[in-house]
C-alpha cells in the first residue's frame, strides 16, 4: 500500500468545500440536507444514550428531594435547585463554580476527544437526529424517498405525509416546551397552567407558545443551521483541538489514493477507499469527512458506520474512517495524554474540590438584614429611638427550623412587625421579617453604632449579622 500520502496531497489539492458550506448552492440559496438512515454499532451506542438522556429530561422535573424538585431554574424567584439542594442569590459563586465546572468538563472532553458533547449528549443533536430526524424517516422514508417527496406536486400523499410530520412535530415541541416550563417555574405550576384558562395567566401561556414556536421552527426549519451559525463551540474547536485530538477522522494514508472498485479489476496502486460516497450520504450536516476536521462535523459517527458497512463487503479492514488523531494516522503512535489535557484536568480537580468544600461547609441558614431605606430613625412618642430593619433568613438544611431574634451592642427591645416571638422556617425555605430596635435616647453614645443581630434556637445561636443603629448621640441631650 502507498503510505507516501499526506494530508495536505489530499486536502489542499482541491480546495472548493472550503469556499462554500455544505448545504448552501453556488448562488447561496439553502441546499436542503437529506442524510440516509444511519445503522451500525455506533449509532446503536448513540440510541442508547439518547434514551437515558431523554429519559432524564423528562422525569427529572417529577423528582422530589426532600420535598423539594430534583432540579430547578426558577430565574423569576430567583431560586435554583441542583440535586435537591437549593440555592439562593447568596449562593451566587456556587452557581459561578457550578458553570465553570461544566464548561471546563466540556473543553477538557473536546482537548481530548474533539467534539463528542456535540454528537452525543448536545440537547440539540439528541432530539434533531434521535427524535425529529426518527419521525421523519418513519413518515417519509429514507433519503430518496424523502427527495422525490419533496420534488412531487402536491397531491393527496404528500399533503398527508407533511401533514402527518408537522403535526407530530408540534406534538413533541409541545411536550418539550412544558417539560422545560418546569425546569423553570416548577413542576406544580405548570400543572395549574395548562388546567386553568389561559386569561387566568397570559405570561405564562404565552411562554408556553413562545418556547413551543421556537422549538418546532429548530428542529422542522433550522436544523444543522444552529450548530453551525448560532453555537459558538464549533468555533472553539478550531482552537482547542490540536494533532492529539481524537476525533471522527478518515485514515488518508490507508484510504488514498482512493477510486472505485471495479469488478474484475486490480486493486494495485489504490488505497482502501472504494470513492462510494456513503460516507457524505450519511452526515447530517452533508460535510465529506475525508476532506478533514471540519467546523460542521459534530462527531456523530454516522460516516463510521457507514465506512465500516462498506469496508465489510470489500472485505477490507474496518477503521478507515475512526476515532482517530491526526498524530496517529500520521506517525501510527497511540493516544497519548498532552500537557494540555493535563492542566485541564488540574483545573477541573481545583474547581471540583472548591465547590464540595463551599457545599458541605456552608451554614445552615443565611441571613440578610437591612436597614429600611428612606429614614434614618424614628422618635417614639414616649422619647425613644426606633430604627426599622427588614430581615431575610434562608433556610438551607432539610430539617424545619425554630428561630427567635435578639439585638446585642446597645440595650434596648427588639419588636416583631409579625405574631409571635418564635419563627418557623420550613426546610429549604425563607423567612422574611420587618424589625424594630428601640433604645432609650440617653443609652446611645454616638450617631452610627455598631450591633449585631443573633439567630437563637433551642440548641443556642445559630447566626448572627452586623448591622447599624442611627440616632441622636446621648451628649448632644
Amino acid at each position: 500500500m502507498n503510505r507516501t500520502v499526506t494530508l495536505e496531497d489530499l486536502v489542499y489539492g482541491e480546495e472548493d468545500f472550503r469556499d462554500h458550506i455544505p448545504y448552501e448552492d453556488a448562488h447561496g440559496k439553502r441546499r436542503w440536507i437529506y442524510p440516509r438512515k444511519p445503522r451500525g454499532r455506533f449509532h446503536k451506542y448513540r440510541q442508547i444514550m439518547a434514551l437515558g438522556l431523554l429519559g432524564l429530561f423528562f422525569t427529572m422535573p417529577h423528582i422530589r428531594w426532600h420535598g423539594q424538585p430534583f432540579f430547578l431554574i426558577n430565574i423569576f424567584e430567583r431560586k435554583f435547585v441542583i440535586l435537591g439542594q437549593v440555592f439562593w442569590p447568596q449562593d451566587t459563586h456556587l452557581l459561578i463554580l457550578l458553570l465553570l465546572i461544566f464548561f471546563v468538563t466540556v473543553i477538557l472532553f473536546t482537548v481530548a476527544f474533539g467534539r463528542i458533547w456535540c454528537g452525543w449528549t448536545c440537547p440539540q443533536t439528541v432530539f434533531m437526529e434521535m427524535v425529529f430526524r426518527k419521525i421523519e424517516y418513519w413518515v417519509e422514508g429514507d433519503a430518496s424517498a424523502q427527495r422525490k417527496l419533496d420534488r412531487q406536486p402536491w397531491n393527496a400523499e404528500k399533503i398527508r405525509k407533511k401533514s402527518l410530520k408537522h403535526a407530530l412535530f408540534i406534538i413533541i415541541s409541545l411536550l418539550i416546551s412544558h417539560t422545560v416550563m418546569m425546569y423553570l417555574v416548577g413542576r406544580d405550576k405548570v400543572f395549574e397552567l395548562v388546567t386553568r384558562s389561559p386569561a387566568e395567566n397570559w405570561p405564562g401561556f404565552l411562554g408556553l407558545v413562545t418556547f413551543t414556536g421556537i422549538f418546532y421552527f429548530v428542529f422542522s426549519i433550522l436544523r444543522e443551521h444552529a450548530c453551525t451559525f448560532i453555537c459558538p463551540y464549533g468555533r472553539l474547536q478550531g482552537v482547542l483541538i490540536n494533532p492529539d485530538t481524537l476525533v471522527v477522522a478518515y485514515d488518508f494514508v490507508r484510504g488514498e489514493p482512493r477510486g472505485k472498485l471495479v469488478k474484475g479489476e486490480k486493486a494495485e496502486g489504490k488505497g482502501d477507499c472504494v470513492d462510494c460516497g456513503l460516507c457524505v450520504q450519511v452526515c447530517p450536516t452533508g460535510i465529506d469527512i475525508r476532506n478533514g476536521t471540519q467546523l460542521e462535523c459534530v462527531n456523530c459517527t454516522a460516516c463510521i458506520d457507514a465506512c465500516d458497512e462498506v469496508m465489510d463487503k470489500v472485505k477490507k479492514p474496518k477503521g478507515l474512517v475512526r476515532f482517530a488523531s491526526l498524530a496517529q494516522i500520521r506517525e501510527g503512535r497511540s493516544f497519548r495524554f498532552t500537557w494540555r489535557m493535563a492542566a485541564y484536568s488540574g483545573v477541573l480537580l481545583v474547581l471540583v474540590s472548591v465547590f464540595f468544600t463551599l457545599i458541605f461547609t456552608r451554614n445552615k441558614v443565611e441571613t440578610t438584614i437591612l436597614r429600611a431605606t428612606g429614614q434614618l430613625y424614628n422618635e417614639t412618642s414616649d422619647g425613644k429611638i426606633s430604627n426599622l430593619y427588614n430581615v431575610q433568613v434562608i433556610n438551607k438544611s432539610f430539617d424545619s427550623l425554630r428561630i427567635r431574634f435578639e439585638m446585642e451592642g446597645l440595650p434596648g427591645v427588639l419588636k416583631s412587625a409579625g405574631h409571635g416571638k418564635e419563627k418557623v422556617i420550613p426546610p429549604q425555605g425563607m423567612l422574611q421579617e420587618v424589625l424594630i430596635f428601640e433604645v432609650e435616647k440617653s443609652q446611645i453614645p454616638q450617631l452610627k453604632n455598631k450591633i449585631q443581630l443573633k439567630l437563637i434556637t433551642s440548641q443556642g445561636i445559630l447566626d448572627k449579622v452586623s448591622t447599624t443603629f442611627l440616632g441622636p448621640p446621648s451628649k448632644i441631650h
